[in-house]
């Protein structure tokens, strides 16, 4: 496979990097501002904003395995790229159609009901966006590379990075715009960056080696087709986003509220799964590799609810810092949504560390498992609420507020977290499931990772508090509800470290 080289790898890896770049630019710029925009702007009620924000979230990693499936089978990933890439610049250019801001009349909101649906219309813009962009720009990086090229691995890593310095510029850079200048120049500046993104990509296309072109079963007809399925999903998608359905007694069970769409569709994709599942264990497949599919989907499950934790840090974490936290730092005042670059901050520092410490204790034979490994990942993710339920319980004693140091802190425990379960996900995912289970197990994956949006909304409807609660409130609320969340991951992380030799004797031969 000839072509161009830089830096000893494809030039069309650069491309695919600025592409996910200003990507993830765009999608973890608005994701900053979000909760912020709906709870300052549009007034929505706390409850109301986590659960949209997990709704949207939720869809936006679900919808990756439809648009990968479509590129595959007819499209192609250049194709998919550009035309997700081509939805979420509108996704985010309709996102800065702010309409004016709600005002609070005899203690009821009154919103511009225009801009709210331009608002739901463009979420789902992005979210359908990010289903044919994301699958399909990776598996591009892949294609560059012949197989067994020793070269393969660090391509990937430098393509992951821009995920990381994506989401790094953005919070920092779309937050301080967005809060600073104007809801709708923060998400219009997301959207001119994806679109700058996306023409070089599109002029990047002889870099690609035509590795990115459609399939033999492509038509014309086919694609146009799809384009048009885009447009009507994006309706549903629309629609779904703001459905709920009041189940009376079900309802109670999660607080009182309405329970979305979004989750009834997870609960039955959930349960479908479990069934095919089932079935696969009962289809004649050895004790040796029934105990792997065993601990790859309990390793599955437990991820759901990892990263049902981890993405509190954008509903109540950055709540938080715009409520009741100092936030400046070396004579620098930041805002809310610029604390969110801390994660991708600490996701760049500690990557190389964990990069070096894994061989080493291969090396010496103390290499956790699977299960140990995610079991790791809660507890860390259970001590990073820890440190902020100890903050939020002590303010300083002249101000009131909590320090920012305290989520700096919260921050590079919770991603030393992540560092031990995310990213040998996929590699468990691999090396456990059965040969003709794997597509379907790798689905799997990505759908939990969907799910774990959907609960961080549901779980971040604790922390909901009125807008005229007092500083004081805000804090004993949050302390409550970290502190919650800290035993959730401590006792889910213990369970796991108990039930990993159980899983492990499950995987032996024999």
């Amino acid at each position: 496979m000839a072509g161009e080289q830089l830096l000893g790898h494809p030039k069309g890896l650069f491309v695919c990097f600025l592409t996910e770049m200003w990507e993830r630019f765009a999608f973890y710029g608005m994701k900053a501002l979000l909760l912020l925009y709906l709870t300052k702007h549009h007034l929505f009620a706390d409850a109301d904003g986590y659960l949209l924000l997990g709704t949207y979230a939720g869809l936006a990693y679900a919808l990756p395995l439809l648009g990968g499936i479509l590129a595959d089978r007819w499209i192609g990933m250049r194709k998919a790229v550009i035309y997700g890439g081509i939805l979420l610049v509108l996704g985010q250019l309709g996102m800065a159609w702010t309409g004016h801001a709600a005002e609070g009349v005899q203690g009821q909101a009154v919103q511009d009901a225009g801009a709210i649906q331009i608002m739901y219309f463009s979420l789902a813009l992005i979210g359908v966006g990010v289903g044919f962009l994301k699958p399909n720009i990776s598996t591009i990086v892949g294609r560059l590379y012949p197989e067994a090229d020793p070269r393969r691995d660090s391509g990937f890593t430098i393509f992951y990075m821009g995920i990381n310095v994506g989401a790094f510029l953005s919070s920092l850079i779309v937050g301080y715009v967005g809060i600073n200048y104007g809801w709708g120049w923060g998400f219009g500046l997301s959207g001119v960056m994806m679109a700058l993104g996306l023409v070089q990509f599109m002029l990047g296309r002889r870099h690609l080696l035509g590795q990115a072109e459609p399939p033999a079963s492509h038509t014309a007809r086919t694609e146009w087709l799809i384009y048009a399925a885009g447009v009507g999903l994006t309706f549903v998608v629309w629609q779904v986003l703001q459905t709920r359905i009041d189940f009376g007694p079900l309802s109670a069970l999660v607080g009182g509220h309405e329970v979305t769409l979004t989750e009834l569709v997870a609960v039955v994709l959930g349960i479908g799964l479990y069934a095919w599942f089932i079935g696969l264990l009962l289809s004649g497949i050895s004790a040796a590799e029934k105990g792997r599919m065993v601990m790859l989907m309990v390793l599955i499950t437990v991820s759901a609810l990892f990263w049902g934790l981890y993405e509190q840090t954008y509903g109540p974490w950055v709540a938080l810092a715009d409520r009741a936290m100092d936030l400046t730092t070396f004579g620098i005042t930041w805002n809310a949504a610029q604390t969110t670059a801390i994660g991708a901050l600490a996701v760049i520092s500690l990557s190389p560390v964990f990069a070096w410490l894994w061989p080493r204790l291969d090396k010496r034979g103390l290499n956790p498992s699977y299960p140990a490994k995610f079991a790791w990942g809660l507890v860390f993710c259970g001590l990073a609420f820890a440190v902020l339920a100890y903050a939020t319980a002590n303010p300083a004693a002249d101000t009131g507020l909590v320090s920012l140091w305290w989520m700096i802190l919260a921050y590079f425990v919770l991603v030393m977290g992540e560092m031990v379960l995310s990213p040998v996900g996929l590699s468990a995912v691999t090396s456990l499931s059965i040969p003709r289970a794997v597509g379907m197990m790798m689905g799997a994956w990505f759908l939990f990772s969907a799910f774990g949006e959907i609960i961080a909304g549901r779980l971040g409807t604790w922390a909901a508090i009125p807008p005229e609660a007092s500083r004081e409130m805000a804090l004993a609320t949050y302390t409550g509800v970290f502190t919650s969340m800290m035993w959730i991951g401590l006792v889910a992380g213990g369970l796991l470290f108990l039930a990993t030799p159980l899983l492990k004797r499950l995987t032996r031969e024999g």
